[in-house]
């Protein structure tokens, strides 16, 4: 029996570790080593004083059929209507034969999709549509400004040697001032003309001017196109309880397969024969050290300390990795009896609060980069979800800054008065329980030394038996469905003795989505 050792119990690890475990049964011995004492990495879900918070926001919808299979299989689809659908009447497309989920915990709701831009205290729809709200929002001389400018966009183009040309070849100069460019600033703390267009392409690919046309034209003809951008759903998947809810269960599944997670168990060394092979990890476990030896090596952790652990590296590779950026982020959860955001679609709610998941806040008078209403995410994450709203505030930082370092109290503080300045609340005193989480890594950045990415993953590449995977295994700002699909691939070469990593290193390129245009004129050709 072959002995693999897992780094991390995110979204990548334990989809590799299930996968190993159930697809060849008997011939794996797999252990997760775990540095927090939590599951699901980013993907987690905090229960505080009866109410839940999703670490980030995660819908869960994707265009690869394993991915919602594997949902499936481990959450099944409601089959009766959640309590505020039900409460409501709002109506959704259930499953037959599918749980009760206010019988059963052990379900994926389907949710309606809702996220906004809150810009000059007014609501735009995110992405930008082309409703008569949006041009009333923006008036009659904004439209003309940004209607020109994107027209000017379709006839010249500008290189895409940055993330600011990337946006305005899409959305023009006007809309890309408007709506992009000060949030994005916020998010990364850099210009969006320091940063690689490669951002651009993996998180808002196929987005555009012309897309959000061609998806409202579609929905008035009734004419579906092939491909369904990501930003344009209207309906997602959720668990009860959260992402968190998802991963925790898969951690129980691996450990009925026998699999082992051990927490509270940071790895610190990588041990290589210097001819492309890891030997073991060192770990520190409550400050003692431990040695663990494996055949195969699964790494979800962060490359920069992937590398740093590792004997032997060129001091290129090296310096290359220690270079690589990351944005960190806090959340601060606040519970409050109402919101100064009047409900004005026709979206029905319980207490007739705001319909969004996440609210983008563009105005750069603020930290706040976006609010998240768990109440809209699943009611069963409030405990009081029909008299108290249970909001999430994002704060994008670096770790060790000044606002890192806020105390709980001061950082609750801190954003009340911001929800007070922008007039979503009407006093700090509205403000019922509180509760802040930090997380490191949580964005890995694509600027400084990114741009010699490629010499890492060459490198890395080398040693047949260590396999990257997930966001922060591969420097990727991947949504969690691309994490798992990198470990679905991992598993693949494992389980076929295949030791190219070029297949899990494409994951969610635009290489990627070249070969997916080749396998989709196959089908036309044949």
């Amino acid at each position: 029996m072959e002995k693999v050792i897992i780094i991390g119990a995110g979204p990548a690890g334990l989809t590799a570790a299930y996968e190993l475990l159930t697809r060849a049964e008997g011939k794996y011995d797999v252990t997760i080593l775990e540095e927090s004492g939590e599951i699901g990495g980013i993907s987690r879900t905090v229960r505080y004083n009866g109410n839940r918070m999703d670490i980030g926001g995660h819908r869960f919808f994707s265009k690869d059929k394993r991915v919602t299979e594997w949902w499936a299989k481990m959450m099944p689809t409601q089959g009766s209507p959640s309590f505020d659908d039900a409460k409501l009447g709002r109506e959704k497309k259930l499953c037959e034969g599918g749980p009760d989920p206010d019988a059963e915990d052990r379900v994926m709701l389907v949710r309606n999709r809702v996220s906004r831009i809150y810009y000059k205290h007014k609501f735009f729809d995110y992405p930008i549509s082309m409703k008569p709200q949006t041009f009333k929002n923006m008036g009659l001389a904004t439209t003309m400004q940004a209607g020109f400018s994107y027209m000017k966009s379709t006839v010249h183009k500008l290189p895409e040697d940055c993330l600011e040309n990337f946006y305005i070849n899409r959305f023009g100069k006007e809309l890309y001032s408007m709506f992009f460019e000060g949030y994005t600033e916020k998010l990364w703390g850099r210009h969006p003309r320091e940063i690689s267009a490669d951002w651009g392409s993996q998180r808002v690919k196929g987005l555009s001017v012309k897309a959000v046309l061609k998806d409202m034209v579609s929905k008035v003809t009734g004419k579906k196109g092939n491909k369904v951008e990501t930003s344009l759903i209207e309906e997602f998947y959720y668990p009860k309880y959260g992402p968190g809810q998802l991963w925790e269960t898969c951690a129980e599944e691996i450990k009925k397969l026998g699999g082992k997670i051990l927490f509270n168990t940071k790895v610190c060394k990588i041990n290589t024969d210097g001819k492309g092979k890891v030997l073991s990890v060192d770990c520190s476990v409550d400050g003692r050290g431990e040695r663990t030896e494996g055949d195969i090596f699964i790494s979800s952790m962060p490359v920069k300390d992937l590398v740093r652990g590792m004997n032997d590296v060129p001091e290129e590779i090296r310096t290359i990795a220690t270079g690589l950026p990351y944005r960190d982020f806090v959340t601060v959860g606040l519970l409050v009896n109402k919101l100064n955001l009047k409900n004005e679609t026709e979206i029905k709610t319980l207490g007739n609060i705001v319909p969004d998941c996440w609210i983008y806040v563009q105005d750069t008078g603020v930290k706040l980069g976006r609010i998240q209403i768990f109440n809209n995410w699943s009611p069963y994450m409030v405990n009081d979800p029909e008299n108290t709203v249970w909001i999430g505030l994002e704060y994008f930082c670096n770790e060790g800054d000044n606002f890192w370092r806020l105390t709980d109290d001061s950082c609750v503080k801190f954003a009340s008065r911001e929800l007070v300045k922008m007039g979503i609340i009407n006093s700090e005193e509205d403000v019922l329980d509180s509760h802040r989480e930090r997380v490191k890594k949580a964005y890995p950045a694509y600027f400084d030394t990114y741009d010699e990415m490629d010499k890492v993953v060459e490198y890395l590449s080398g040693y047949e038996n260590l396999y990257c995977v997930g966001r922060n295994g591969q420097h990727r700002y991947n949504n969690m469905d691309h994490s798992m699909a990198t470990s679905f691939e991992a598993v693949d070469n494992i389980i076929n003795g295949v030791t190219t990593k070029e297949n899990i290193w494409n994951v969610n390129t635009e290489k990627e989505n070249h070969e997916e245009a080749k396998e989709e004129q196959k089908k036309y050709d044949q």
